[in-house]
Formats: C-alpha cells, sequence, structure tokens
C-alpha cells in the first residue's frame, strides 16, 4: 500500500477512465472544487487499502470500483498531509487537517479523536458508492408560486446544504434562512418562485430574484462574500429590497437557484424559462430594469450561468465564489431548450 498517491499510483489502482467516473460525481456536490474532489478521492482509496490491510484480505490492482470501508479508520494529519500533498512540493500536516475538516463541513466523512489518534469515516452516500445505480422514476414538479407559510421552512432546509459548507457555523441553520425568506416574501414575493412536486406539493427547486435599491448596487463591485447574506449571522442585509414602482431600480440580483439533483434533467429547463417569465413581470414593476447578477458558489452552478450568458465580474480572494452577470434583456431573450 503506497504511503501516498502520486499520478502513477492512482493509475495503478484506479485506471483513469473509473476515477474520472468517480471524479465528476464528486464534483457534482454541492461546494466541492476539483482540488477538493481529488483529495477525497486519494483519501477514500488510502482508507480503503488501509482497512482491508487490517482484515488481512488486501486489494490488488487495478479495482474496477471504490467500496465503503465500513468502519472508522486511524488516519493522522502527517498520513494526510502525504496522501494529498506527498506529490507535491508544499502541503503541511495543518493544511491536510483543513483539508480534513472541509470535508467534514460537506459531509463526506466524520471525524473523531480518541486521545490518542485521529480516526476517519466515510459517509455512505448512495451515489458514490453505487455509480451504476438505476435512476429511480422521478415524480412530476412543476414551477409554482413561492408560499412562505408552507414552503419556508423545506427551502430554508434544502438552502441550507448550499451553505454550510462554505463555513461550519452552526447559526447558519434552517430557522434563521427561513425568517430571512418571509421577510423577503412580505416585501417583493413575485421574484420568488419554487418548483413543487404534483403528489404532495412538496418544493424541490427554489429561486429568488431581488431587485435592488440603487445605493445598494455598489455591493455587487464588493468582494463577493459580502452577498452571503443567508449564511451570515449579521442581522443587516447589505442588499436593501427595491419596491415596486421604484424608477431609479435598475438591478436585479439572482439570490438563489436550485434545483434538488434528482430533478435536474427534468425540470431546470422549465425552471429557467418560468424565471425569464418571472423577470419579464417584474420588468412591469420596474421599468428600467436592465441588469442582472448572481453569486456562484458552486462550480456546477459556474457552467449553467456561462451557458446562459452569464460573465465573471469579480472573485473572492478567500472563497471560491464569484459574481456573475448578465443584462436582463439578454436573459429574457434566451432561446433555452
Amino acid at each position: 500500500m503506497p504511503a501516498y498517491f502520486d499520478l502513477e499510483a492512482l493509475n495503478q489502482w484506479l485506471p483513469p477512465h473509473l476515477y474520472q467516473q468517480y471524479l465528476s460525481l464528486v464534483m457534482a456536490r454541492v461546494g466541492m472544487t476539483k482540488r477538493r474532489a481529488e483529495c477525497f478521492l486519494r483519501l477514500w482509496l488510502y482508507l480503503l487499502l488501509k482497512k482491508n490491510c487490517q482484515r488481512q484480505s488486501p486489494l490488488k490492482p487495478p479495482l474496477t470500483s471504490l467500496t465503503f470501508p465500513g468502519d472508522w479508520v486511524e488516519c493522522s494529519c502527517r498520513e494526510a498531509a502525504n496522501i494529498f500533498y506527498g506529490d507535491q512540493e508544499r502541503g503541511s500536516d495543518r493544511s491536510a487537517g483543513m483539508m480534513l475538516d472541509k470535508l467534514v463541513a460537506l459531509g463526506l466523512i466524520r471525524k473523531q479523536f480518541d486521545g490518542n489518534c485521529t480516526q476517519i469515516e466515510l459517509s455512505p452516500i448512495p451515489e458514490l458508492l453505487d455509480p451504476k445505480k438505476k435512476p429511480t422514476s422521478v415524480p412530476v414538479a412543476t414551477p409554482d408560486d413561492f408560499d412562505p407559510r408552507c414552503d419556508a421552512i423545506p427551502i430554508a432546509n434544502l438552502l441550507s446544504n448550499n451553505y454550510n459548507w462554505l463555513n461550519r457555523n452552526t447559526e447558519a441553520v434552517p430557522y434563521r434562512i427561513a425568517n430571512i425568506l418571509r421577510d423577503w416574501a412580505a416585501q417583493y414575493g413575485t421574484g420568488m418562485r419554487v418548483l413543487r412536486r404534483h403528489d404532495n406539493q412538496n418544493p424541490v427547486g427554489f429561486y429568488a430574484l431581488y431587485p435592488t435599491q440603487r445605493d445598494s448596487e455598489i455591493n455587487f463591485f464588493a468582494p463577493p462574500s459580502r452577498g452571503l447574506h443567508l449564511s451570515q449571522v449579521a442581522d443587516i442585509d447589505p442588499f436593501k429590497v427595491a419596491l415596486s414602482g421604484d424608477p431609479h431600480c435598475r438591478a436585479v440580483f439572482a439570490r438563489s437557484f436550485m434545483v434538488e439533483k434528482l430533478y435536474q434533467p427534468s425540470c431546470q429547463v422549465a425552471f429557467l424559462q418560468d424565471a425569464q417569465v418571472t423577470l419579464a413581470k417584474m420588468q412591469q414593476d420596474f421599468p428600467n430594469l436592465m441588469d442582472m447578477y448572481t453569486l456562484i458558489i458552486h462550480p456546477s452552478y459556474a457552467e449553467l450561468a456561462r451557458s446562459l450568458g452569464f460573465q465573471k465580474t469579480g472573485a473572492d480572494p478567500k472563497l471560491p465564489i464569484q459574481w456573475m452577470y448578465q443584462a436582463v434583456d439578454r436573459f429574457i431573450a434566451l432561446d433555452i431548450k
């Protein structure tokens, strides 16, 4: 069992096509970057090999799949540094420990310290453990108005998963998000829509188009982390909502757009088309609406935004998030299929 995995060792245990398959699955999760996904795969492989060695049933390369070790495995920060950075010139025990903490925050692993050593357990994530499993049938879901009485709590739970990876702040919880969503709906609810299942009426997608006052526009040119109001503890929202009829409102902030992964293939296009219709309605309330900004916190949504004509306008110096921009008229005119 190698102490670290360079490219040659990875190819020995995981053929390139299999490695790319798992890398794509991990990258699809909220909060993942390519570097985090690569570190997670290296850690998964190392823990699997180490556990099987401890059971005196060592595996032989090449593997045809990655399986779940099924138990806690000892792994020090020094081991993690060798796994993550052993084939690189930089990478300390401290940085490896920070990477482990990030993987914990992303829900990929669990970590505990028994007083002597650090132990790690992989979270049993179905789509990673059985990537060839046939997808289940998807219930019918269509766009609908956001109902602050019924939808705030379910949507807050969905959104909290998007933000928890950014920091481990325990106050970034659904309760706080639900209150913010209800406040937004009371101020201007036209731009808030859900993707609703027909069978049980549960929301499985959400977007919020938030018209901003003129004096808030400067925040779109500040570091993107300042736009993370849903995940911050600060009570003051840096973006003030514009009220219907405000002739000075020129910008709309797409504060959220998400569709549960299961529903993306069948429902995401229709939900985007619905956003176009909603934006056109908002232009009736705000005749000078012309600029559209969004805050990208997940790589897969960056790709989606680029396909819709958005362009990057600013990156954050500390977090992998970015501002993106598209003209309102051009977004509405897109032929989304």
